[in-house]
């Protein structure tokens, strides 16, 4: 295969997975920000103690996050019919990837937000805050370049997930390597489509902690 020839189809396998990772990201902080503060508010300590949720909330992440994404993708195929209308292409991969990407996002909502010193929550507190103005001023403020970074991960780990994503149609990069470097034997477009994914991590990477860098020097 020419230059000439691979260059529509890199293109557009790239630009699909832009639209793939941007999407599901979008949705993913949507619903997995809620889900990773009412693992910290609902737990014993907590700003709002209420342990069984809290240990419901927890298996269901867990088994969110135990699942292989291929295994995942197939098993939500109806969901997935369901909500988008189809199982094949770009818009329903999108699916997929928001429900394997929200568990582990909001493991790491989770964490940044356990890592902001209980002092600061106790001060907010004193001075008659309520739950609400704690997780919305103090909380989510101080664990912010935390969640910057969990973003950051999660979206590279959603890059990963679209490459996957190939082997069921969904278009992209990993659609790409599957249909002509692997299937056709094309071993140029297998290299040029892993490079642009390396890529595509370094940059997002780079941003990502970059970002992250600047917010905690506030």
């Amino acid at each position: 295969m020419t230059w000439d020839e691979m260059a529509p189809l890199l293109w557009e396998a790239t630009w699909q997975t832009g639209v793939m990772v941007g999407w599901a990201a979008v949705f993913t902080v949507l619903f997995g920000l809620p889900l990773g503060v009412a693992l910290v508010v609902f737990d014993r300590g907590g700003l709002r103690p209420l342990p069984v949720l809290k240990s419901v909330l927890g298996v269901l992440v867990n088994v969110g996050r135990s699942l292989p994404f291929i295994v995942l993708m197939i098993a939500i195929i109806p969901f997935t019919r369901l909500v988008v209308g189809t199982t094949i292409g770009t818009a329903a991969v999108v699916v997929p990837l928001t429900v394997g990407a929200v568990p582990f996002f909001a493991r790491l909502v989770e964490t940044a937000l356990r890592e902001v010193d209980r002092d600061v929550v106790q001060a907010a507190q004193a001075m008659g805050a309520g739950r609400g103005a704690v997780v919305w001023k103090v909380l989510l403020p101080e664990a912010l370049p935390g969640i910057v970074a969990g973003v950051t991960v999660t979206v590279v780990a959603l890059i990963g997930y679209t490459a996957m994503a190939g082997t069921i149609g969904g278009g992209g990069l990993g659609d790409l390597a599957i249909r002509y470097g692997y299937q056709r034997f094309e071993t140029v477009v297998m290299i040029v489509t892993v490079v642009v994914l390396i890529v595509i991590v370094q940059i997002m990477q780079s941003l990502g902690d970059l970002l992250a860098r600047r917010l905690s020097h506030k």
